[in-house]
């Protein structure tokens, strides 16, 4: 019978006295409290590194899931079928509530404790890609998505309603390129590798727990070195979606960051360029590209729809939230 790893726990010579499936992974009560069971499929050259940034944050007093070592000192443990496993802290907690405007300002006052602490000498190999190649990619592939529908011909509903909304997102798209490439970004960028800030790269309310004292965070997978401002619009953006893009939401939640780590006028600048940039359009296009084109799922067209019905509140987000620096 597999046994989802169980049988590493020896080699760190614990015992599970109960386990639970969660999300992939295997929740283990042991005599070292909650620990989660996960299969590993990353480089061990960078989880070494993402072991010594956990370590870090746990000096500053944060609550993370950091790695036990076995009894040869690994952090990666193999199965007797050589399938390989990491074992980690875990916390009893719930996840944040998008629902709740207190779980969100709690979820930014940790992301702005994390920032402060999070740096470690920089690595080049961790560095995260250019904005700006990544913004003219992206362009790129709206176009091209573009020209394959109309070459064969809008057959669903999806395909149809991309045509007609395509022209205004992809304008919106050169535009915070056009942006970026005028603003201080690369500064920033040569700053953030030079000091050695890390990004948590998955800053999301799945992985911040909310504990009764205080909050964790986990899954630091995709850690890299990059402009901070990256995680705090990723979270901001996927809560203002849900809430229609609303200002005075956004301006609550950058207040909650900015009063534990000051958002500089540079930063601000380049938070409204990622605003500016149509990122929920192009994944859903690119999605749509990478899989079968034969079948759309209704949810999908669904997105679609709801993104274009949102389209002018989000235009005039960008200049109500960040017009002018307020700090």
């Amino acid at each position: 019978m597999y046994d989802y790893g169980l049988s590493t726990l020896e080699q760190y010579e614990l015992t599970a006295r109960s386990t639970a499936r969660t999300r992939g992974a295997l929740l283990c009560r042991t005599e070292q409290g909650l620990l989660i069971l996960r299969e590993f499929r990353g480089s061990e050259k960078k989880l070494k590194k993402q072991q010594e940034l956990l370590l870090t944050l746990e000096t500053c007093g944060m609550k993370v899931d950091s790695f036990l070592t076995n009894r040869e000192g690994e952090l990666v443990t193999r199965d007797k079928d050589h399938i390989p496993y990491t074992l980690a802290h875990w916390y009893e907690g719930r996840e944040c509530d998008t629902k709740s405007r207190e779980d969100i300002a709690r979820s930014l006052k940790t992301l702005a404790g994390l920032h402060k602490s999070m740096k470690l000498l920089p690595v080049e190999d961790y560095m995260e890609k250019s904005l700006e190649e990544e913004y003219v990619r992206h362009n790129q592939e709206l176009r091209k998505i573009r020209k394959f529908i109309r070459k064969k011909g809008a057959s669903n509903q999806f395909e149809k309603d991309y045509l007609f909304s395509v022209e205004r997102f992809l304008k919106k798209g050169e535009q915070a390129l056009e942006m970026l490439k005028a603003s201080s970004y690369e500064e920033l960028r040569r700053e953030s590798m030079e000091k050695g800030k890390i990004c948590h790269g998955e800053y999301n309310q799945h992985n911040v727990l909310m504990l009764k004292d205080g909050t964790a965070v986990t899954n630091f997978g995709h850690w890299g070195f990059d402009v901070q401002m990256a995680d705090l619009y990723r979270f901001m953006r996927k809560i203002l979606e849900k809430y229609g893009w609303d200002v005075p939401l956004a301006r609550e939640m950058l207040l909650a960051y900015h009063r534990e780590r000051p958002i500089s006028l540079l930063e601000w600048e380049n938070l409204r360029i990622r605003f500016t940039y149509p990122e929920k359009y192009w994944k859903l296009a690119n999605y749509y590209y990478s899989h079968n084109k034969a079948w759309i799922s209704e949810k999908n067209v669904e997105k679609l729809k709801m993104i274009m019905t949102q389209r002018e509140s989000w235009e005039r987000f960008t200049e109500k939230c960040f017009g002018k620096y307020p700090y």
